[in-house]
C-alpha cells in the first residue's frame, strides 16, 4: 500500500510530511527546503522558489496568496479588497466565482492550488521512491464548505485522492499531543500568511476533542505586509512626490522589502530597507533607504494583532471555558514568531505560550499523523472535530433557520419538520446556508438552491448531515414525515463544473 502524505497547503508557504517508522517526517523540496513557497506562474508552469524569484520582474503573471480566493465568489467583499491590492488580475468566472487572469487566460484558484500540490506530490514521490496518490490536506478551521470542497477539488486536479480535509489547528494539536499522555486543555493560536484560527481542544488517552473553533479567513501575514507597504509608500511619496503603488514592479519590490524587514525585526530592533533604483524621477533614478524600528512596526500592526483576540474570546465562550481553564497555548503559523504577537497572546492567557513546535512544520506533521491513522500506521488516536459554522436552511421571509449549530461534533445530522408556504404546494426550493446571520442573504449559500418537486405529503422533513467524516461531504435529504425519502443531494453542486478540468489535467 502506498503512503498517504500530509499536506499543509498554506497561503504563503506549503509543507508536506509522511509517517516513517512510526514517526512523522517532513519531506524537503527538490530545492532542499522544508517549505515550498505557494507561488505559481501558470504560463511558464513554474512553482515554488523558482516562481517566487521572478515575482519582481513579472508581478502580473506570478500568482501568490491564491488561498484567499479559493471557493469565493468574485463579489465577496474580501475578494474585492484583494482585487485592489494584488498585482495580478482577478475576474468573475463561471457561476460568479473568482478566477485569476494571466495574459488573457483564466485560471481558477483550484487550478493554481493544484499546481502547488503537483509540485508537492512530485517532491514526495522523489523522496519515497514510489507513486503517491492519496493525501490528507489541511484548511483553516474557519473555512466554509465551499472553500473546503474547492480545496478537495484542487487535490483531485493534481491527481490526489483527498482522504480527509483536516482543520489546521486540529492538525497542530495532533502533532503537539502525539507524545503527551496526561489529560489537559489546549488552545491552538494559528496566525499564518492569510488566515487566523483559534481552536480549543481537550487531549487525553489518545482522544483529541475539539471543543470550539473560531477565526478570520482574511487575517494573516499578507495583511501585515500591506500595512508596512502603505507606510513605506507614504513615506516615499512625502519625500519624492511619487506613489510607488501605481508601478507594479516597484510595488512588488516594496512588498519584498516589507516582508524581509518584518522577518528581520522578529530578531532585531531595527531593519534597513534599501531599494536602489526603485523608480524614475524627473531628474533621474530614485532610491528608497529607510530604517524601520521594531517599535514602529508594532505600532503599525497592533490593530491587526488585536483583531485576532475577539475570535479567541468567542471561542472560549463557545467552549464554555475561562482563560484559566487553558493549560497550554500552542502557537502555529509564521506570524507567531513576531514578538508582539507572542506578547499579546501571553498577556491575554496569562501564561507563556508553548514554543516547542516548529510553526512552519507542525500542521503538515499533524496531517501526516492523521494520514497514519487512516492507513493504520498510527494506533489509539481518536479525533473528534467540529463544524465551524452553523448550517441551516432558508425559510419563509428569507430567514435563515439553523439546524446544526456551529461547533457541533461531526459526523452529525439534524432533522426538522417544515410545512409548505401555501396549501396544495407540491414543490419547494431548498437553500442550504452556512453562517451565523439571521437573514438568509447574509449567509453563504452552499451550492445554490435544490428544487424538490415530488412532495406527496406535507409537512415534509429536511435532514442535513455530514455523511462521510473523512471525506467532509455534506448532504441534504428530503423526507416525508411518514419516513419516505424524496431525495438526497450532495452540497457541492457549484464545483461539479470543474470535473472536466480533472479529466483534462495533464
Amino acid at each position: 500500500m502506498s503512503k498517504i502524505i500530509g499536506i499543509d497547503l498554506g497561503t504563503t508557504n506549503s509543507c508536506v510530511a509522511v509517517m516513517e517508522g512510526g514517526s512523522p517526517k517532513v519531506i524537503h523540496s527538490a530545492e532542499g527546503r522544508n517549505v515550498i513557497p505557494s507561488v505559481v506562474d501558470p504560463i511558464k508552469n513554474i512553482v515554488g522558489d523558482v516562481a517566487k524569484r521572478q515575482m519582481v520582474m513579472n508581478p502580473k503573471s506570478t500568482i501568490y496568496s491564491v488561498k484567499r480566493l479559493v471557493g469565493r465568489k468574485f463579489n465577496d467583499a474580501s475578494v474585492q479588497t484583494d482585487v485592489k491590492l494584488l498585482p495580478y488580475a482577478i475576474k468573475s468566472g463561471n457561476n460568479g466565482m473568482a478566477v485569476v487572469s494571466v495574459e488573457g487566460k483564466e485560471f481558477t484558484p483550484q487550478e493554481i492550488s493544484a499546481k502547488i500540490l503537483g509540485k508537492i506530490k512530485a517532491d514526495a514521490e522523489k523522496y519515497l521512491g514510489e507513486k503517491v496518490t492519496q493525501a490528507v490536506i489541511t484548511v483553516p478551521a474557519y473555512f466554509d464548505d465551499s472553500q473546503r470542497q474547492a480545496t478537495k477539488q484542487a487535490g483531485e486536479i493534481a491527481g490526489l485522492e483527498v482522504m480527509r480535509i483536516l482543520n489546521e489547528p486540529t492538525a497542530a494539536a495532533l502533532a503537539y499531543g502525539l507524545e503527551k499522555k496526561n489529560a489537559h486543555t489546549i488552545a491552538v493560536y494559528d496566525l499564518g500568511g492569510g488566515t487566523f484560527d483559534i481552536s480549543i481542544l481537550e487531549l487525553g488517552d489518545g482522544v483529541y476533542e475539539v471543543k470550539a473553533t473560531n477565526g478570520d479567513t482574511h487575517l494573516g501575514g499578507d495583511d501585515f505586509d500591506r500595512v508596512i507597504v502603505d507606510f513605506l509608500a507614504d513615506e516615499f511619496k512625502k519625500e519624492h512626490g511619487v506613489d510607488l503603488r501605481k508601478d507594479p514592479q516597484a510595488l512588488q519590490r516594496l512588498r519584498d522589502g516589507a516582508e524581509k524587514a518584518k522577518i528581520e525585526l522578529s530578531s532585531s530592533m531595527e531593519a534597513e530597507i534599501n531599494l536602489p533604483f526603485i523608480t524614475q524621477g524627473k531628474e533621474g533614478p530614485l532610491h528608497m533607504v529607510l530604517k524601520l524600528t521594531r517599535a514602529k512596526l508594532e505600532g503599525l500592526v497592533d490593530a491587526l494583532i488585536q483583531k485576532s483576540i475577539e475570535p479567541v474570546k468567542k471561542c472560549l465562550a463557545d467552549a464554555k471555558l475561562k482563560v484559566g481553564d487553558i493549560n497550554e497555548i500552542v502557537l502555529v503559523g509564521g506570524m507567531t514568531r513576531m514578538p508582539k504577537v507572542i506578547e499579546t497572546v501571553k498577556k491575554f492567557f496569562g501564561k507563556e505560550p508553548n514554543a516547542s513546535v516548529n510553526p512552519d512544520e507542525v500542521v503538515a506533521i499533524g496531517a501526516a499523523v492523521q494520514a497514519g491513522v487512516l492507513s493504520g500506521d498510527v494506533k489509539d488516536v481518536v479525533l473528534l472535530d467540529v463544524t465551524p459554522l452553523t448550517l441551516g436552511v432558508e425559510t419563509l421571509g428569507a430567514v435563515s433557520t439553523p439546524l446544526i449549530p456551529r461547533n457541533t461534533t461531526v459526523p452529525t445530522s439534524k432533522s426538522e419538520i417544515f410545512s409548505t408556504a401555501a396549501d396544495n404546494q407540491t414543490s419547494v426550493e431548498i437553500n442550504v446556508l452556512q453562517g451565523e446571520r439571521p437573514m438568509a442573504a447574509d449567509n453563504k449559500s452552499l451550492g445554490g438552491k435544490i428544487r424538490q418537486s415530488t412532495l406527496q405529503k406535507i409537512p415534509f422533513m429536511i435532514i442535513i448531515g455530514e455523511k462521510e467524516l473523512e471525506k467532509g461531504d455534506l448532504f441534504v435529504t428530503v423526507r416525508t414525515r411518514e419516513g419516505k425519502d424524496l431525495g438526497m443531494f450532495p452540497i457541492n453542486k457549484f464545483i461539479n463544473q470543474l470535473q472536466s478540468q480533472i479529466e483534462n489535467f495533464s
